[in-house]
């Protein structure tokens, strides 16, 4: 499985980004799939959940992030998205997105610089 992530950059705060997740070798709908995962990191930190969608569910995000940020998906083209508006100084991070295996597997995208600043 690989993850090829783009879309992110420079914003000013309270501004909007929108990332994106391609996946190949495997497709979102398929059972052995448990979640589709965004995290993002800031240096010197823990990984942080920011969205995640549990077998097809509707998503579930981080209280940080609740109301901001939309996640969603396109099976047809194997696309996850993450939406994100008004943007904080405090959501500057590196972003993953992720795929989680019911058989404990873990795929990840490159990583993504999102940097809000004035």
């Amino acid at each position: 499985v690989q993850l090829v992530e783009s879309g992110g950059g420079l914003v000013q705060p309270g501004g909007s980004l929108r990332l994106s997740c391609v996946a190949s070798g495997t497709t979102f709908s398929a059972y052995s799939i448990y979640s589709l995962n965004w995290v993002r990191q800031v240096p010197g930190k823990q990984r942080e959940l920011v969205a995640e969608i549990i077998s097809g569910n509707t998503p579930n995000y981080a209280d940080a992030v609740k109301g901001r940020f939309t996640f969603s998906t396109d099976n047809a083209e194997n696309k996850m998205s993450l939406e994100m508006n008004s943007m904080k100084s405090e959501d500057t991070a590196v972003y993953f997105c992720n795929v989680h295996t019911r058989l404990g597997n873990d795929f990840w995208g490159q990583g993504i610089q999102v940097t809000v600043s004035s």
